[in-house]
């Protein structure tokens, strides 16, 4: 059983909204669920599995600068802000505090509807009470 969460978070790392896919899909079906109502912002992080022109688009239609740096076998390479990119960190630091959750760390729940609700409620406990 694999499973991949998907994570649209806030400047300051923490959660907005979570969405999770089967393990062998790819990463475009998370973007297309969470990026269509985005909240205000100027700027976007994402990693290289985001980088794809309709999930630019999307992006660029909500007047929002995506800060993705391009896959490798993209024939015209798109420039990035590198010093921007960095902090990049504080999402893989959201994932970090869910996996303290020994029981999202090692997936206990066969169900993915009990695992997304475990994630939920971790998610809840660690970045917002």
């Amino acid at each position: 059983m694999n499973t991949k969460l998907h994570a649209l978070g806030d400047a300051l790392g923490r959660p907005i909204r979570l969405y999770l896919t089967e393990g062998q899909r790819s990463d475009f079906k998370g973007a297309y669920v969470l990026l269509p109502d985005l909240p205000p912002t100027k700027m976007l992080l994402g990693d290289r599995g985001y980088d794809g022109n309709k999930v630019r688009k999307i992006i660029s239609e909500q007047n929002v600068t995506p800060c993705i740096p391009p896959k490798k076998n993209r024939k015209i390479q798109i420039e990035y802000c590198e010093a921007t990119y960095k902090k990049r960190h504080k999402v893989e630091n959201l994932f970090a505090k869910l996996k303290d959750w020994r029981r999202i760390a090692m997936r206990y729940d066969r169900c993915a509807h009990t695992f997304r609700s475990a994630i939920y409620i971790a998610a809840t406990v660690i970045f917002w009470l």
